[in-house]
């Protein structure tokens, strides 16, 4: 499968990405955006050090004038690239993948990149037609500064308001902790300590059995919440005072009631995938919701243009206005404010949103052509509304069941829902029914 996906680039190091491939990628790039500066961070993957010299030195060959900014969440990448105003921006990182990925988010100009760009990017390095320079390379650590910035938009809460982090061993563990600290919460740590082989558990806190240890932590040390990272920060996972973990719909739901109050009414940009919970609570709130295609660059380009007050994804992706984009630390900090603010229990923040009945999100590898099989779901459904946006969505009166590709894995993703749970049985039972591929599948 090509490490060229809808949003960024990556695949298995040593397998399917190596460093020479990293040096015509920052070719590639630093020909693409005409040899301006460059900001390049990496995360604690034990890859990321070799492909980031190789990338920065494809950069430096195309005439990029490049700032190292080290080892750090890709939230503060993101900062960097604004705080020093650079034009273009690489960082090194499989986010939330397993060890053995990796690869290159990129980032240059206001907007998110496009599969146009990460296509012209290919065609760049299949072509072999790089531009030729010799740009200056110059090391800044920046994570202090990013610090201080995140802290900027909080006060101190009351020092009885007990947090869990688990940081997963990626590279958010130390920086979520230090600002915690700083802002007088009560901390207990799980893997903080950045290790690129992670050791502990799957880098992905969007997957349930990833956050036991959190779970067990929580009700264990009499947390008021636990929050849990992917490999590079920018997801976060978040588990009540019970251990539950919170879907991400309510989250979503509950910042927004939080933005709401605090800025008035606004758009609201929500992940394809979402429940239609999240929709039918921004109207009640007063606000609009508007749904997009799955995908970090998807989501944040709508978030951006619409001038929304945030965004979410199942993922566990959080964007909000204040920054301009998603970070996962930020998000954690402003569950805490909201925890402080309005003294309820997160469980009870909860409980205020209505129940919805839903699959998690399904991610199976699908061993036949993927293309037949929306062929055959459009055709098989043909009497029921479908939408297209991102793979087939088909709309039941009862529901709606979803089946797309992933942007990230070589894998298909489904969901389903239902208007009760009997609902729900019945939609998933009849794609199995009319699609017998699915069947020894699902």
């Amino acid at each position: 499968m090509s490490i060229f996906k809808a949003c960024d680039i990556r695949g298995i190091y040593g397998k399917e990405l190596d460093e020479l491939q990293a040096f015509e990628i920052g070719r590639a790039f630093g020909t693409f955006i005409d040899g301006k500066n460059t900001v390049v961070g990496g995360d604690a993957r034990i890859s990321t050090p070799l492909l980031k010299e190789k990338v920065i030195e494809g950069l430096l060959l195309s005439g990029c004038d490049v700032i190292d900014i080290g080892t750090v969440p890709t939230p503060a990448f993101y900062f960097a690239k604004n705080y020093f105003n650079v034009y273009g921006g690489i960082m090194v990182t499989a986010s939330h993948n397993l060890s053995e990925y990796n690869g290159f988010k990129i980032a240059f100009g206001d907007l998110p990149v496009t599969e146009e760009d990460i296509k012209r990017i290919e065609i760049i390095i299949k072509n072999k037609d790089f531009k030729q320079g010799k740009g200056k390379l110059i090391y800044k650590p920046v994570l202090d500064k990013y610090e201080d910035y995140i802290q900027s938009f909080f006060t101190s809460v009351n020092n009885s308001l007990k947090v869990v982090i688990d940081g997963g061993n990626g590279i958010a563990g130390p920086t979520a902790v230090n600002l915690f600290r700083r802002l007088n919460y009560k901390i207990e740590t799980l893997f903080c300590e950045p290790d690129g082989t992670f050791p502990n558990r799957e880098p992905n806190p969007a997957v349930e059995k990833n956050l036991e240890h959190l779970k067990r932590k929580v009700v264990e040390v009499n947390a008021n919440f636990g929050v849990a990272f992917d490999g590079d920060g920018d997801r976060v996972a978040f588990v009540d005072e019970n251990g539950k973990v919170i879907p991400s719909e309510k989250i979503i739901i509950i910042f927004a009631k939080y933005l709401f109050k605090k800025y008035g009414p606004g758009k609201i940009i929500y992940d394809y995938k979402c429940s239609t919970i999240v929709e039918k609570e921004i109207r009640k709130l007063g606000g609009e919701a508007v749904r997009e295609k799955s995908g970090h660059a998807f989501i944040k380009r709508s978030f951006l243009q619409q001038n929304a007050v945030m965004a979410g994804e199942i993922s566990g992706h959080y964007f909000f206005r204040e920054l301009g984009g998603d970070d996962g630390i930020f998000s954690a900090l402003l569950m805490g404010e909201i925890i402080n603010t309005f003294e309820k229990k997160l469980s009870e923040l909860a409980d205020e949103i209505p129940d919805y009945y839903i699959t998690p999100d399904i991610r199976i590898v699908y061993p036949y052509d993927k293309e037949k099989l929306f062929e055959m779901v459009k055709k098989e459904f043909s009497e029921y509304s479908i939408d297209t946006l991102d793979g087939v969505r088909v709309i039941f009166p009862n529901g709606w069941g979803l089946i797309r590709l992933s942007v990230t894995e070589p894998v298909i993703t489904m969901r389903f829902e239902g208007n009760t749970p009997e609902d729900l049985i019945k939609i998933k039972d009849l794609f199995k029914e009319k699609i017998p591929t699915l069947k020894e599948l699902l």
